[in-house]
């Protein structure tokens, strides 16, 4: 399995000079915690829910004088999409983010895949691994 094989392919995005609000309004309304920031396709940035309470709430600051550029991370860390799920556990190991872009070989955005995803992905390998054994195990 790839990671194209598990991202999600309808990611919400925005350019850089997005304003706070603009992007509180689109990740509650996308059902998001998170917004990539993309330019000419490739992704520069995101902006999380945790970056807007930190960077606009907890500073009391103007959310339509904030934009992308000034909450987001820089440079995110992504995954090609043609990585493996054990590469992708790794560096969601090494990189403690929750949330990666996957972007194609040209380095443009593919997709999105969160640890959330990959989670429940696990679980469900889990329990139809479970259920294989059980079947096996002979009856007493």
């Amino acid at each position: 399995m790839t990671v194209s094989d598990l991202m999600r392919t309808d990611v919400v995005t925005a350019g850089p000079d997005t304003t706070a609000s603009d992007l509180g309004r689109d990740m509650r309304d996308e059902g998001v915690g998170s917004v990539v920031i993309v330019e000419d396709g490739r992704p520069t940035g995101i902006v999380t829910d945790r970056d807007l309470a930190t960077g606009v709430v907890a500073e009391s600051a103007d959310p339509e004088r904030r934009t992308a550029r000034d909450l987001m991370t820089p440079d995110p860390v992504t995954v090609p999409a043609t990585a493996g799920v054990f590469e992708l556990c790794d560096e969601f190991g090494s990189s403690r983010v929750r949330r990666m872009p996957v972007v194609a070989d040209d380095g443009t955005l593919a997709g999105i895949v969160t640890l959330d995803d990959l989670h429940v992905m696990l679980v469900d390998e889990q329990h139809d691994l479970a259920r294989a054994v059980q079947a096996s195990i002979p009856p007493y």
